[in-house]
């Protein structure tokens, strides 16, 4: 019998309050969870957002679907999610998404909903893309902005886990050359942008694909069987 191979070390990135599900589900598979917050997420904005006379509200993250639900003043007529986690996160709040495409991406979103779609309202982040606002000529509401934190020395890892395309754009600054698994296309094209060697993509956009595809990318590595 040869030596015990040592546990695989995983980044995560997420900001601090969202990481703990996480960190909790890949210590459970046996690796080692480095905790490295590359975000940190402010409230921004109204302190109510009036959704009556919308055809449409669209969140596109976990953040923005709490900030909707906790905001929100009216009765919602429909609600797209971009994503799982989005749903999930609406979910908490009794809210039913009507949408959610079968790609995770702005552009997915768009390609489904109804054309044309009615006034739509697009809640998001203050750095979020423009394509779906102008796509759908939406009116568009502020309820966030993400910032990046850097550590005071970089994390020591074999493998990290990326959930937004800022986490990669934050993680890109350290310049650490480290294999990433990414929750989605958006994210996954930002951290090839930057240089970073995505060797897995999570099929399904939200929680349970990270983890998923985190055992994945370990048997690539040949860090668990």
């Amino acid at each position: 019998m040869g030596p015990a191979r040592e546990p695989l070390r995983v980044i995560v990135t997420r900001p601090r309050e969202q990481a703990g599900e996480l960190a909790e589900r890949l210590a459970a598979l046996g690796f080692e969870v480095v905790l490295c917050p590359l975000l940190e997420l402010e409230s921004i904005g109204p302190d109510e957002i009036d959704v009556t006379g919308y055809d449409w509200v669209v969140v596109t993250s976990p953040r923005g679907a709490h900030e909707v639900a906790r905001r929100r003043v009216g009765d919602l007529s429909r609600v797209a999610a971009i994503g799982p986690g989005t749903a999930a996160a609406l979910r908490e709040h009794k809210i039913d998404a009507a949408l959610v495409p079968r790609v995770s991406t702005q552009e997915g979103l768009v390609a489904e909903l109804p054309s044309p779609p009615g006034r739509v309202l697009f809640a998001g982040a203050e750095d979020a893309r423009s394509y779906l606002a102008e796509a759908l000529d939406a009116e568009t509401v502020v309820l966030y902005r993400t910032r990046e934190v850097r550590p005071e020395r970089p994390p020591d890892g074999d493998l990290v886990v990326l959930a937004s395309a800022s986490a990669a754009r934050a993680f890109a600054a350290l310049e650490l050359d480290l294999p990433a698994v990414s929750i989605g296309p958006e994210t996954s094209r930002e951290a090839c942008a930057h240089g970073i060697d995505v060797i897995a993509e999570a099929k399904s956009h939200d929680l349970d694909g990270l983890v998923e595809t985190t055992a994945s990318a370990a048997r690539m590595l040949g860090r668990i069987s």
